[in-house]
């Protein structure tokens, strides 16, 4: 008796030190498990070595790790163990309903000895392997729940076991720690491709390249994994100063990169968005409006929702609409970044570090745009003392030189003195080319500003009888040193048209012609208190205004003042 009461202590002693051996070697399958899981920091990388780690230490023959999306599916679904030919029969992936919504409901670990008859269960997709055990158990990354680990099939068939919820449980929570790493990696190799991508881009622009617009939204492009990128500006690149939104109305696209698909299904981008270049954008009821009015970036989830069609590509889903803010706090125009739907949705993060690209890119328009005035500056004061070199100086040299000669033909005989006379005439002759040249230098100076001036009051003038009093005129801006002759035709022609209208059609009390330079486009308003557009023979004798700014590259807009009469806008590049 005592000796089988023996037997019976030492294979209790066996089974027990057997069961301390097999907790030590899953401990230590433990270790190895969170070894592996902490060893690469690329997120996508990190999650399927969850898996895989997770199956090798709890015998499953499945693993999967799904991501959950802000609106409770599953944005990512991480999956070991099918073959490729399984994946393809089942045709999609997860959403998040079934036995896998309850884990993202309530996100306690489960386990399910029979996932047919599990509560909640809604069966498999034609094509999937059958699955009998189950277990899941949620990954927390700084207090929220990021996804879920699902296990099925322990090998040999048998039911996972509380020992094995516990090693999933800190499995998991060694895997948040790592998530949470590998994020913040994640995050400062963006804010590093960012910063990169500010300096690129103010270096092109304060060069001044022909293609800095585009350069800047291709490296949004690439540094977002966007498939749209607009941007789009003020007239002139230049924010009013008083803050309100522009004249117009609108802002103008000045670059823009959109993917397009080709045969087959591929996303080829597109270098430059030709089509959509120049298009206007209302500042009225649009994202961009709101973001420029507040000056605050914003962030959607559904553009079609939301956007208007010249704000979003033809599958733009998630977007964000970024202000261009200056040092000054004015909003010079919008940095508009698309995903396709089905995309990565943007994150807090990416608001942010696309936010501050934007500010960077603002700063560096603005500089761009006070270097380009100043070196137009320096041009026309250099042009000013050759002007004026050639005037003291070489002019008055000539005079001298041809005064002598006419004196010193009196005393010569008449053939010498004819010849002496030719001398003279040739001389006089290029004293006068002098003076041209001098006059397209200052040509750029004050009395270009008279000719313009000069040229509105007498159309002004001619226009007063008819009108029944003295249109008000207001000439803002360096005109002096940017309107050139060509484009001041084009202003007086414009000037003309409007007050010829105004004075047909207006029935008004008061008119105002204004022209004035903002940032390198010079813009014309003739805003009368008359009885606004009227009908559509009135619009017809406005068409002529619209071509001629388009074909300068620039707009027109006619519209009824909200207090009535009517509002012309007319602008062109300098």
């Amino acid at each position: 008796m005592a000796r089988l009461e023996l037997d019976d202590l030492l294979s209790q002693l066996v089974d027990r030190a057997q069961d301390v051996l097999a907790t030590q070697g899953r401990l230590r399958g433990l270790l190895q498990a969170n070894q592996v899981v902490a060893t690469d920091l690329r997120l996508s990388v990190l999650l399927r070595r969850v898996v895989e780690a997770a199956c090798d230490l709890l015998g499953a023959r499945y693993g999967a790790l799904g991501v959950i999306a802000p609106d409770r599916t599953l944005e990512e679904f991480v999956h070991v163990g099918m073959d490729e030919s399984d994946v393809d029969r089942i045709g999609h992936l997860p959403t998040g309903h079934g036995l896998l919504g309850l884990l993202i409901d309530d996100p306690r670990p489960r386990r399910v000895d029979g996932i047919a008859g599990a509560t909640g269960s809604q069966g498999f997709p034609a094509g999937h392997p059958p699955m009998t055990t189950f277990l899941g158990v949620p990954i927390i990354v700084r207090g929220e729940v990021f996804g879920n680990l699902y296990l099925t099939d322990k090998h040999g068939g048998l039911p996972f076991t509380a020992e094995d919820e516990e090693l999933a449980l800190a499995l998991a929570a060694n895997a948040g720690v790592a998530i949470a790493n590998a994020r913040l990696y994640h995050e400062s190799q963006q804010r590093h491709l960012w910063m990169t991508a500010s300096a690129e881009v103010a270096r092109l622009l304060m060069a001044g390249a022909d293609d800095a617009l585009t350069a800047a939204a291709r490296r949004v492009r690439d540094v977002a994994g966007a498939s749209f990128v607009a941007l789009a500006l003020r007239a002139g690149d230049h924010a009013d100063p008083g803050g309100d939104l522009d004249h117009g109305g609108h802002v103008r696209v000045a670059a823009a990169l959109t993917a397009s698909t080709v045969e087959g299904g591929a996303d080829v981008p597109v270098e430059g968005d030709t089509e959509r270049v120049g298009r206007l954008i209302p500042l009225e009821h649009t994202l961009t409006g709101r973001v420029i009015g507040e000056r605050q970036a914003l962030r959607v989830d559904d553009a079609e929702l939301d956007a208007v069609p010249d704000e979003r590509g033809p599958r733009t889903g998630p977007l964000l609409v970024l202000p261009l803010v200056t040092g000054a706090e004015q909003c010079i125009g919008a940095l508009l970044i698309g995903r396709d739907r089905g995309a990565r949705a943007f994150t807090d993060s990416d608001l942010d570090m696309a936010a501050g690209f934007a500010g960077h890119i603002a700063v560096a328009l603005e500089l761009a745009r006070t270097k380009a005035d100043q070196e137009r500056l320096r041009v026309l004061a250099d042009r000013g003392r050759i002007a004026r070199d050639l005037h003291d100086h070489v002019i008055q040299r000539m005079f001298a030189v041809a005064l002598g000669m006419q004196d010193l033909a009196q005393y010569e005989n008449p053939s010498n003195a004819e010849r002496l006379g030719g001398y003279v005439e040739d001389i006089d002759a290029t004293i006068k080319d002098i003076r041209r040249s001098i006059f397209e230098l200052r040509g750029q100076g004050p009395a270009r500003r008279g000719h313009l001036h000069a040229g509105l009051k007498k159309i002004a003038a001619e226009v007063r009888p008819a009108l029944g009093f003295a249109p008000a005129l207001s000439l803002t801006g360096p005109l002096d040193t940017v309107v050139d002759d060509q484009l001041t035709d084009h202003l007086l022609a414009v000037a003309r048209e409007a007050l010829t209208n105004a004075a047909r059609h207006a029935h008004a009390t008061r008119v105002e012609i204004r022209v004035a330079v903002e940032g390198d486009m010079v813009t014309l308003e003739a805003v009368d208190d008359g009885v606004g557009l009227g009908d559509t023979a009135r619009r017809s004798g406005l068409d002529n205004l619209r071509a001629r700014a388009e074909g300068l590259g620039g707009t027109f807009t006619a519209e009824t003042a909200p207090a009535g009469g009517t509002q012309l806008r007319w602008t062109a590049p300098l």
